[in-house]
Formats: structure tokens, C-alpha cells, sequence
């Protein structure tokens, strides 16, 4: 049975009122922060990915060298960052604190959420959803560490080396690069919610295990297209792509199996 709750609707909506102002109050404090430690957060972390002293562009121009591919090294040339509007830096510094405070305070963000959803459920329910805060928390965290030290470098290098003709130099406006890492890096984040994804749409039995692996082909051309698009032309940083994204995908199946027979009869 589920839990006993006598709350009127409108005593409801006070709760999820207050759930929602203290996410967002954590948002805030977490984005002042940021917003004070600018150098850290600017010049160590959001520009960091551009630079051939990052950790990423040093592995990858390593290994280049020791496989003899020298493809692999990416943003070994730093390039200049411009911005043209007067109140451009400004307002990218509000915009970047506030995505700071999103990544970061995230867990707290699930967490409230969660217990507000968590005494309308049955305790069967309860019993099998024990660590979701944890779990949801950690793959959000992995996704982003994906994005940061993965995709955005070669997205970086790929979209800032590129180009139609030599007559044309790429001068990189300072909005375009913020927002390039930071779609991707939260983009990754969400990604890797997918098994969490998968699992409640099993439970609400819109999804089972024999759809994900009709679709599956569909699934790996999809992830390589967008793989392919980001990285440069070898095999190894497709792969360094792909196969994560792949991992997320079939541990959704068993996922979506396990919830499956669990609700059977």
C-alpha cells in the first residue's frame, strides 16, 4: 500500500512549492560562488579544453605520437578567443555561474524532487527505487566528466579547425565556444540518465526490452552519426565516442528486462 497521506491538493502544491525554492536556492548559492571564483572557474575549467596543456589534448597527442597517428593530437595550436559585444563578458559570466550552480547543485535538485514524489509511492516501490538519488546522481556526474573531457575537446577541435577555405580565418566568438562546451558537457549529462530513463518508462510499460532491441540497430547508427560529426577522421576517437554511449544503451535493456519481469504475474 502506499504511504498514508492526508494532504489536501492545495497543501500538495505548498509542499512542491517549497521543494522547488529550495533547489533553486542552492542553484543560487552555488552559482555566487562561482560567480566570485571566476579565475578558477574561466580560466582552469571553461577554457581549459581549448588548450594543449589539457589533460585530454596531452593523452590524445601522446598516444599519437607513440602509435605514429598523428591525427590523434588535437588543440596542440591554442587559438584566441574574441568578444564582441560590450556587455558580452558580463553577461557570459552570469550565464556560466548560473550552469555551474545547475551541474553542482544537482544531486541536492534530484534529492528534492525525490522526496516529494517519495511518500506516494507503494513500498514494493520504495524497496526497489532505494538509491536512485545516488545512482541518478552519479551517472549525471559521469556524463558531464564525459562531455568535459571527451567530446568537448574534439568538438572544439574539430568546429575550430575547420574550414571551407584558406581565405577564411576562424576568429572564435567568446559566446559560441561557452556555448559549445557547455551544450555538450550537459547534454552528456543528461545522456547518461538514460538508463534511469529506461527504467521508469519499463515501469509505466511504455518501453520493453523487446522494443530497445528491435531499435538497437537504429540506436548504434544514430550514436555513430553524432559520434562522427564531433570527432576527427580515425577509428580511435569514433570509438572513444561511441562506445559509452553503446554501454548506456544495452544496460538499459537489461534494465528494461529485470523491471519487465519483476511486474509479470
Amino acid at each position: 500500500m502506499a504511504r498514508s497521506n492526508n494532504m489536501t491538493f492545495l497543501e500538495h502544491l505548498e509542499e512542491l512549492r517549497w521543494h522547488l525554492i529550495r533547489a533553486f536556492a542552492s542553484v543560487i548559492i552555488v552559482a555566487i560562488v562561482a560567480f566570485i571564483f571566476s579565475d578558477i572557474v574561466f580560466n582552469h575549467i571553461i577554457l581549459a579544453p581549448k588548450n594543449p596543456d589539457f589533460f585530454t589534448n596531452k593523452m590524445l597527442c601522446f598516444l599519437g605520437d607513440k602509435v605514429n597517428i598523428p591525427k590523434l593530437c588535437i588543440n596542440a595550436e591554442p587559438f584566441q578567443i574574441i568578444n564582441i559585444k560590450m556587455a558580452g563578458q558580463f553577461t557570459i559570466h552570469i550565464t556560466i555561474s548560473i550552469f555551474a550552480g545547475i551541474i553542482v547543485a544537482f544531486p541536492y535538485i534530484f534529492w528534492e524532487f525525490w522526496t516529494f514524489i517519495k511518500p506516494a509511492l507503494y513500498e514494493n516501490e520504495l524497496k526497489h527505487s532505494r538509491g536512485a538519488v545516488t545512482i541518478s546522481s552519479l551517472l549525471f556526474i559521469m556524463g558531464v566528466c564525459f562531455g568535459y573531457f571527451i567530446i568537448a575537446p574534439l568538438s572544439i577541435h574539430f568546429l575550430g579547425s575547420y574550414n571551407v577555405s584558406d581565405q577564411v580565418l576562424n576568429q572564435i566568438n567568446l559566446k559560441s565556444y561557452i556555448g559549445t562546451v557547455t551544450s555538450v558537457t550537459l547534454a552528456a549529462g543528461v545522456i547518461f540518465e538514460l538508463p534511469i530513463l529506461i527504467y521508469f518508462l519499463s515501469k509505466a510499460g511504455l518501453v520493453t526490452p523487446e522494443f530497445l532491441r528491435k531499435y538497437r540497430r537504429h540506436a548504434i547508427i544514430i550514436v555513430m552519426v553524432l559520434a562522427a560529426t564531433i570527432t576527427p577522421p580515425d577509428i580511435f576517437s569514433l570509438i572513444l565516442v561511441t562506445l559509452p554511449l553503446l554501454i548506456l544503451y544495452e544496460a538499459g535493456i537489461v534494465i528494461s528486462k529485470r523491471v519487465v519481469k519483476k511486474l509479470q504475474p
